[in-house]
């Protein structure tokens, strides 16, 4: 493993010199517009598995993305390696669907300290929700981004994540009731305390995901890719690409549908990813919003 490898995967050609939040944005913005979040391995009869070495040579060395465990752990790992000031924490899901976080803590994400000031950065969210640049730790405050307006909210020692977005613009009108739009403006993601955590406390996580009927990645199979002005997104046989910011405070989402001998094809296209063995596609309804 070596950081050399790593940024020639992501396309990262700035310094590393400063540990400070500017070299932080960029080599983070490298790493979600290179890197898919993505579960296709539960789809194609491979194992994820939370081993940094494991996770390396998946992401770097065979091009692919991976889900929260794997993304942030990489990232925590370059960051940490060129000298940042990072941990790990752990965050419970917000479900739509039961309007209740969830009660296993399965997303990891980074904090990172710069001269004293906290920051969040998550590399593992995807779509609509996934932050452009690290969010400074602190409650209250509004943080604009190309996304639309992040914000956390502290009670009681919990932190709240939530997002407001844009009103959506859907050309093809026969998706503008797709259970894949999100109806609300303003969105709760995930709770986190600031308790460290480690890989290990995912152990029982990253096995249940990938192999429980109940999991909603069991449910489908998904592969997300942030652009320079919004991202794509394949969820089973649905692809959607979103514009940020289309017109004023409107965001253009563009969905077709896909047949079978296509995905392959819109895999290397559209996310750069070509996969080993053969991808069973799968949506099945969920809780699950673009």
């Amino acid at each position: 493993m070596n950081l050399e490898e790593y940024f020639a995967r992501t396309g990262y050609k700035g310094s590393t010199e400063k540990q400070d939040l500017e070299t932080l944005t960029d080599i983070f913005q490298h790493h979600i517009r290179a890197v898919p979040f993505e579960n296709l391995s539960i789809h194609c009869g491979e194992k994820i598995t939370l081993e940094l070495e494991h996770v390396y040579n998946k992401i770097v060395r065979k091009k692919r993305g991976g889900w929260c465990m794997e993304n942030n752990q990489l990232l925590g790992w370059v960051l940490k390696s060129l000298g940042y000031d990072t941990s790990f924490l752990g965050a419970y899901v917000f479900n739509p669907h039961q309007n209740a976080y969830a009660t296993l803590m399965t997303h990891l994400v980074v904090k990172v300290v710069i001269d004293g000031k906290a920051y969040i950065v998550d590399g593992g969210f995807g779509v609509s929700y996934q932050m452009w640049q690290p969010m400074e730790l602190v409650s209250g405050k509004d943080q604009p981004q190309a996304p639309g307006v992040f914000r956390f909210t502290e009670i009681n020692g919990v932190w709240y994540l939530e997002k407001m977005r844009r009103k959506q613009y859907i050309p093809n009108q026969s998706f503008s009731n797709s259970d894949l739009l999100e109806k609300k403006e303003c969105r709760k993601v995930y709770m986190f305390s600031l308790e460290p955590r480690t890989v290990e406390d995912f152990r029982f996580q990253c096995t249940y995901l990938q192999t429980s009927p109940d999991s909603l990645f069991t449910k489908k199979s998904i592969c997300t890719l942030q652009t320079t002005d919004g991202f794509r997104a394949l969820i089973g046989w649905t692809l959607t690409e979103t514009t940020y910011n289309y017109k004023e405070n409107m965001d253009l989402v563009e969905f077709v549908t896909l047949e079978d001998e296509e995905v392959e094809k819109t895999l290397k296209e559209k996310f750069n990813i070509t996969l080993e063995t053969k991808l069973v596609p799968i949506n099945v309804k969920g809780s699950y919003t673009i």
